[in-house]
């Protein structure tokens, strides 16, 4: 069985990488010329840990193999994911716009049976879109072929997705026909010798299940930012109260940290785009909008928690921040609190000395030169008046704090992930603001 990729981001890119690893053949394809040639050569558009080495280890065997053109690959493909990009419209539903290309391209060039699977995240419906835009290219040639198309929707947390996919607690799969069935059942088994997890359903269930997932995790985040900023005005402790209500085994302890916001590739764009689903069906989703309106909120209460300490008066401050990217282990800074952290400060007049372990490059994309880039978190800390903690990095956890009290114009810390112990650094001569607390 030979595998084809459509889309080289982080979804297909670790999909097709992990395929090949459990020996299947897997071709890569996206029109960016310069990515594919990049791939070729072991240098990868994204950083995601262990997904070079088993980039690098299969292309070099030959089971994983990188194109630009869909229709010269698509010939000897047995099944095709489609893994293109789905950014929001203007309106913040998801653009399919690339999804459909890639149907037209396969209803043009097909010459055989092709299983057709969506792994981008796409609305309800979306895959009934696909194969009407394949059935019209075929009658455009007089031809009849069969095909299915399925959903097939990625659960990969950043940071962990090769584990995820290698060995995932559940692969949610959405079919029309047993023939789908039976080559997705093959095509994953290797995956999950042990306990085959596949969950099959239709396929309006499983494009559901995606967005149903992100919205729970997304609102797990927001409820809890939302206890946090309420247990700061009553003198409670949103660490305790997370504890508390975490051993509720109807509950659990999972996405219940209080913390400066998300952001990422897929929660603030899906919760977007449920939002936009719900209006189009006339189902206002009521408590999703509160989601995004609490996050949305919640990326600015660093700044008020700076501003209200040096009295609205920031002009010429120096502040410190650790962590860039939207969560660790990754180099993604789409939808970051870090951004909206670093837009507040400056347009308050600060000077901004920042240091993030892997999002560098990506944040000098983005911000270009307004702030400053360091070395290391020493060197961000270095005359400034408060240090920030936006991304906990475990390199983030112990620093040695008597260098960082010396070189602190102000031993001030303001900690948007309530990593540091307040008592500890307290005796250490710091003042210390963490989140709900």
């Amino acid at each position: 069985m030979k595998t084809l990729i459509v889309g080289t981001g982080y979804v297909g890119l670790v999909t097709g990488a992990c395929f090949s690893e459990m020996g299947i053949p897997t071709t890569c394809i996206d029109i960016n010329e310069k990515k594919i040639e990049n791939l070729k050569k072991g240098i990868l558009p994204i950083y995601e840990p262990g997904l070079e080495d088993i980039v690098i280890k299969n292309y070099k065997a030959g089971r994983l193999q990188f194109a630009t053109s869909l229709k010269d690959s698509l010939k000897e493909a047995d099944v095709v994911f489609s893994a293109v990009g789905t950014p929001p419209d203007e309106d913040g539903s998801a653009d399919l716009q690339y999804v459909l290309e890639v149907a037209k391209t396969v209803g043009m060039y097909m010459d055989n049976y092709k299983l057709i699977v969506t792994k981008s995240t796409v609305p309800v419906g979306t895959a009934q879109l696909v194969k009407e835009t394949i059935k019209n290219e075929l009658q455009k040639r007089g031809l009849q072929i069969d095909f299915d198309v399925a959903s097939n929707p990625e659960f990969l947390k950043e940071g962990d997705a090769v584990k995820d996919f290698m060995s995932p607690d559940r692969v949610v799969i959405g079919v029309e026909s047993k023939r789908a069935e039976e080559i997705l059942t093959k095509l994953y088994r290797p995956f999950l010798l042990n306990n085959f997890r596949v969950i099959f359903m239709d396929i309006a269930s499983a494009e559901m299940t995606k967005y149903a997932a992100n919205a729970m995790l997304a609102t797990r985040i927001s409820f809890m930012n939302d206890i946090a900023n309420l247990c700061e005005k009553v003198g409670a402790d949103v660490n305790m109260v997370r504890k508390g209500i975490g051993t509720d085994n109807r509950i659990g302890k999972k996405f219940l940290y209080a913390g400066c916001g998300y952001g990422g590739s897929c929660f603030p764009k899906d919760v977007k785009a449920l939002i936009k689903i719900g209006e189009k069906y006339g189902t206002p989703m009521k408590v999703i909008s509160a989601v995004e309106e609490v996050n949305e909120k919640q990326k600015q209460i660093l700044y008020h928690k700076v501003k209200n300490y040096f009295h609205g008066n920031l002009q010429g401050k120096t502040i410190a921040l650790w962590g860039l990217s939207f969560k660790p282990e990754t180099d993604d800074m789409r939808e970051a609190p870090a951004l909206v952290l670093i837009r507040e400060l400056l347009n308050a007049g600060c000077k901004i000395q920042a240091y993030d372990p892997v999002a560098m490059n990506e944040a000098k994309r983005i911000v270009g030169d307004k702030i400053q880039f360091c070395q290391d978190v020493y060197q961000a800390v270095n005359n400034a008046d408060a240090l920030l903690l936006v991304t906990e990095w475990k390199e983030f956890r112990m620093p040695t704090w008597e260098i960082v009290k010396k070189v602190m114009k102000n031993p001030l810390i303001f900690d948007g992930r309530n990593i540091y112990d307040k008592k500890d650094l307290e005796k250490q001569g710091f003042q210390y603001f963490g989140i709900g607390f």
